[in-house]
């Protein structure tokens, strides 16, 4: 989760020619980093308003009974278009069973989320949904057997467990024909303390079959040994972004007593998102092969930071293309980091990044207690619009005082643990 006029001239100016000298310094000879920007101009949330269409489908696909083996609730909330317009979401932890309605359809009380077989509803490590290509879900992908589902993505040998994260269509090999789907999965495993939801462990990349989206394999690509300290180990494909012939992947490390996560960056030639030995990361001046050389793009600090799920686009056309990061305001003080979504620009990959701009507080659903109601985890659908607005998602939860079990509330309440959606326009604006 994440966190005077005459003066303003004279900072404009000075950041235009930090940009420019540090395009120069990308041209010199040697140097490995990306290719010169031009005209690159910053981005800032510039207005955004509630998607109910999106939200309303999710929600109506939850409380269909006609299937208990489904999807009832999630978060994570990724998705990627598929070649024949389908689109796959994927989800981390997800409730399936079957939805009871409200007991008094005119008053207060909501849907609640129940188990058939008796006990807490199923909570599995992580699902798929299937939508068509009018955006209804149809499906929802599981493991196991019907009569007892896992995950999709099965728990590793050991102990501990997968969440999906970003996904990519590539080909299955560089110059084929034949296209996967390949995603990457942050692998945790059980903690106690400070890693209540699990300690970090590795990312790794798996490999889905088209069209039929079957699981062929998983395979690691950035291991525990990176970092003896779970603390400072960093999970990569908290967002993903094509340009040229690289895959850009970022990532995040989890800290378990700060404020805010620091976001690290990588790239992968495009189609090779599986191929552990051609991942490379920016250690601040040049692409290492060693993950543990990996340097922060974005901290607390002087930067704030970002939370550990945060999202990465591109907007703008030709030479005016700006790479926009949306997150929690972590550094916003006082619950802005659960309450609150703010945006940061760059005209590069690994930046600088220039931000905070712009605030969004979505609407979280009523509550007895709504201090602990928690909005997190957005994420960008590119793609999905033609109005030039961006459809963003966050996930919603209820996080109890210390002591008390959230359990009663997240299993069963429905509206806490669903995405809501948004769509934001994006406007020009100076460091």
């Amino acid at each position: 989760m994440s966190r005077a006029p005459n003066r303003r001239t004279t900072a404009t100016a000075t950041a235009a020619l930090a940009l420019a000298v540090a395009a120069l310094l990308w041209a010199l000879p040697g140097s490995d980093g990306p290719a010169p920007v031009t005209g690159c101009t910053g981005r800032r949330i510039a207005s955004w308003s509630v998607d109910s269409r999106q939200t309303a489908a999710f929600a109506r696909y939850g409380n269909d009974n006609a299937r208990t083996d489904d999807w009832t609730g999630g978060d994570g909330t990724h998705s990627v278009r598929l070649p024949d317009g389908r689109t796959l979401w994927l989800f981390s932890d997800t409730f399936l069973d079957r939805i009871q309605p409200p007991p008094n359809p005119q008053g207060q009380q909501r849907r609640w989320r129940t188990a058939d077989h008796g006990g807490t509803p199923y909570l599995r490590h992580n699902s798929l949904v299937v939508t068509s290509r009018s955006g209804r879900p149809e499906r929802t992908l599981t493991g196991g057997t019907p009569a007892a589902p896992g995950p999709y993505f099965p728990d590793p040998p050991g102990g501990g467990w997968r969440w999906p994260v970003q996904a990519r269509v590539e080909t299955r090999t560089p110059g084929a024909a034949e296209r996967v789907v390949r995603v990457l999965l942050w692998r945790r495993a059980p903690g106690t303390g400070p890693w209540i939801f699990g300690m970090p462990h590795a990312t790794e990349v798996a490999t889905l079959s088209l069209p039929g989206l079957h699981l062929e394999r998983i395979d690691e690509t950035v291991g525990p040994d990176a970092a003896a300290d779970p603390g400072r180990r960093v999970l990569y494909g908290a967002a993903t972004v094509r340009e040229g012939r690289w895959t850009y992947v970022y990532g995040a490390d989890d800290p378990p007593s700060a404020p805010a996560s620091r976001a690290y960056l990588a790239r992968v030639p495009a189609g090779r998102l599986a191929d552990r030995g051609r991942w490379r990361f920016w250690d601040g001046t040049h692409w290492q092969r060693r993950p543990d050389r990996a340097a922060p793009v974005l901290r607390d600090g002087g930067r704030r930071g970002v939370g550990s799920a945060f999202t990465v686009i591109r907007d703008g056309r030709g030479a005016d293309r700006s790479w926009v990061l949306f997150t929690m305001d972590t550094g916003g003080g006082g619950t802005a980091g659960m309450r609150t979504i703010t945006s940061y620009w760059a005209c590069a990959p690994q930046g600088p990044w220039h931000g905070p701009h712009g605030r969004i507080t979505p609407p979280r659903p009523p509550a007895p207690d709504p201090g602990h109601v928690a909005a997190y985890n957005p994420q960008a659908h590119p793609g999905s619009s033609t109005d030039g607005t961006l459809l963003l998602s966050y996930d919603i939860n209820w996080l109890g005082p210390p002591g008390v079990p959230a359990d009663p509330r997240v299993n069963g309440d429905v509206d806490l643990y669903r995405p809501r959606f948004l769509r934001v326009r994006l406007a020009r604006t100076t460091p």
